[in-house]
């Protein structure tokens, strides 16, 4: 690893680690809001007694490895972000057993069980979800699993285990908390009633707010890592929830009605409304869930593996839609795929997005490689038009995240939603700025938003065609 010199990096510097699902990430920035240097790091899951796990010990060894690297520079702060799928227990001091996986599925029997025990999507806010995306549903297993541990363990959301692992001071927050877990109230600001009655919440470390300090470095850390005992580390928050923030820094998205497109292995249209919305109307059954921003505002949002569909359709890493020298033959291929037409229809990742149970199949399959990605990026387009329909997402739509990149994508979105300003900004830094405007709120994006130009291409009668090949499948498996 490259060693930063001191006199490279102004003072005031500050570490951002996001620990994603896919990837995790070290981001290194001046107090300006210019990121000086970005290590990456792409995450294996572990197994443990046949259950599917995050490997938090080997990503802790390599973040200390990454903070290493910049022992030299001036760092004041580290901000933790996670994905918001994750709850660690601690018992004595230490992790009691790695953490789930949250793709690791759940056995029938208990969760049936489980899902006798939530409250209604009115309450939390909370869809019933497969495998452990409801965090609550991992909770229920470990106390079975590890009644004994779980009893006296302290809970501590995925992002908050990260402040903890460096600090040894324990905390929870809301973005985490309020994500999809079932365990919070979004619009009672407080822990859910099966939370409480489970006696979960009394388990959960101290609520503090996403931009709180924890704590100091560890000594330890401090030593391993070259860094000041003074290094501050804050609460840190959900990396949806940052990338909201960093969108918020946008003079056209700030206080207006707006929805932010996060995209990643995730899709999460997150809609700011510009007057308060009725969430117990969103359709649950369709993917629809409320976030919570670091304010502890709620936040109507609906979402589908976007990425992770991407990847499977097109058989190859993800960026291969979006690397920039690809874009004008991609774009070229789109005519034909309109044409023939060539579509894909939903669902590749079953129990997901706005057609959960939609059964997967190609319409003219494409041959040539091309049109097999251009097509993947339209059918993404289509799932990500009927997912922003059922938020009420209007007015200004601005795509951040890896995806907005790929140009038949977010211009197929833009031809798609004429009455919506689409917009692009930085596509790989969203999140990790977002995290360093907990510090300093004043913090403006560099550059300017991009509206996007609409596709070519009659995509209305293309959009047509493909809800009519859903319905008709719909149909036969019904019958």
């Amino acid at each position: 690893m490259k060693i930063l010199r001191e006199s490279a990096v102004p003072s005031g510097a500050t570490i951002v680690i996001d620990l994603g699902k896919t990837l995790s990430k070290v981001s290194l920035w001046d107090a300006g809001g210019t990121m000086l240097d970005r290590q990456v790091r792409p995450n294996v899951p572990l197994e443990v007694d046949g259950i599917r796990r995050l490997d938090a010990p080997a990503t802790g060894k390599w973040l200390i490895e990454t903070l290493a690297s910049y022992a030299h520079a001036p760092v004041e702060t580290i901000v933790p972000v996670g994905h918001g799928a994750g709850v660690v227990a601690l018992v004595d001091e230490a992790m009691a057993f790695p953490p789930f996986d949250y793709e690791q599925p759940i056995p029938a029997t208990m969760l049936a069980e489980y899902r006798a025990q939530r409250d209604p999507f009115a309450v939390t806010g909370s869809p019933a979800l497969p495998d452990g995306l409801n965090f609550g549903s991992q909770l229920w297993w470990m106390e079975r699993l590890a009644p004994e541990a779980m009893a006296r363990a302290t809970l501590l959301p995925w992002a908050q285990y990260w402040a903890w692992f460096l600090t040894g001071n324990a905390a929870s927050e809301v973005t985490s908390l309020g994500c999809h877990s079932d365990l919070w109230c979004p619009h009672e600001a407080d822990f859910s009633p099966m939370a409480k009655r489970l006696g979960w919440a009394e388990r959960f470390a101290p609520l503090v707010r996403a931009g709180d300090t924890v704590g100091n470095l560890r000594p330890e850390i401090a030593a391993q890592t070259g860094l000041s005992q003074n290094v501050r580390v804050l609460a840190g928050l959900h990396d949806s929830n940052a990338a909201l923030l960093a969108a918020r820094g946008f003079a056209e998205i700030a206080d207006n009605e707006a929805t932010v497109l996060s995209t990643g292995t995730w899709f999460i249209g997150m809609r700011l409304p510009a007057t308060p919305v009725n969430t117990a109307d969103l359709p649950e059954a369709r993917d629809c869930l409320v976030n919570v921003d670091v304010h502890g505002r709620a936040v109507p949002s609906a979402r589908f593996m976007g990425g992770r569909e991407i990847e499977t359709l097109i058989e190859i890493d993800t960026r291969r839609v979006d690397i920039k020298p690809d874009q004008p033959a991609l774009l070229a291929a789109v005519p034909e795929v309109l044409r023939a037409p060539r579509m894909v229809l939903p669902t590749l990742m079953r129990g997901f997005g706005p057609y959960p149970r939609g059964t997967f199949d190609w319409v003219n399959r494409p041959e040539d490689w091309y049109e097999r990605r251009a097509a993947a990026c339209l059918y993404a387009a289509l799932v990500t038009d009927t997912a922003l329909d059922l938020i009420g997402s209007t007015e200004r739509l601005l795509v951040e995240g890896r995806f907005a990149e790929a140009e038949v994508f977010v211009r197929a979105l833009a031809a798609l939603r004429p009455d919506t300003a689409v917009y692009t900004a930085n596509a790989h830094n969203d999140v990790s700025f977002g995290a360093l405007r907990l510090i300093d709120p004043s913090l403006k994006p560099r550059g300017e938003l991009v509206r996007v130009e609409p596709l070519d291409g009659d995509l209305d009668t293309y959009r047509n065609r493909w809800h009519a090949e859903i319905d008709a499948v719909s149909k036969r498996t019904a019958a």
